[in-house]
């Protein structure tokens, strides 16, 4: 992982995101583990910082679906494969562990173990990773429930043909 030479703090639902980056990647995306208010601010002007703020307030605005940043690269093939399968989880959808790593040829444990290494919440949305059956964990924010919040909320911004969830 690269050393961040600029940060910011962007204001959303979920509390001030903290944004890391060098020169030529995002580096990572903090969610606090309690909602954490305060206004945008930092290094607003450094061009992939700015450009993570910008696309992040159109997701939260419900506008934007797929992020284009430049996220800072993994260092095994394994780590880019899983990081893509994780990406192409269509917004407002879901799949498991086990769904995923079947999907990619891997094991449920490496996505997961991906899921929670993750520098990149909501970007790269390991809250779409879901538990067969158990107890939902999330590395971000405040666990459990920032998950949660960021399924509904993906659901609600939905066209209503889309809304297949039965509860």
């Amino acid at each position: 992982m690269h050393r961040a030479s600029a940060t910011a703090r962007f204001a959303s639902p979920l509390g001030a995101l903290t944004l890391s980056a060098t020169d030529d990647w995002l580096t990572g995306l903090h969610i606090p583990p309690s909602v954490d208010t305060g206004a945008t601010q930092g290094d607003v002007t450094h061009p992939i910082l700015a450009a993570a703020i910008a696309q992040l307030d159109a997701w939260f605005a419900g506008q934007l679906h797929d992020f284009d940043l430049p996220l800072s690269p993994l260092d095994s093939a394994e780590g880019v494969a899983l990081r893509a399968a994780i990406a192409s989880i269509p917004y407002g959808k879901t799949m498991t562990y086990g769904e995923l790593a079947a999907r990619c040829g891997s094991v449920a444990r490496a996505v997961g173990g991906a899921c929670k290494a993750n520098p990149f919440p909501i970007i790269i949305p390991c809250h779409r990773v879901t538990s067969a059956a158990g107890p939902e964990y999330y590395s971000g924010g405040a666990g459990a429930r920032t998950k949660s919040w960021l399924l509904d909320f993906e659901y609600a911004n939905l066209p209503q043909n889309q809304r297949t969830r039965l509860l």
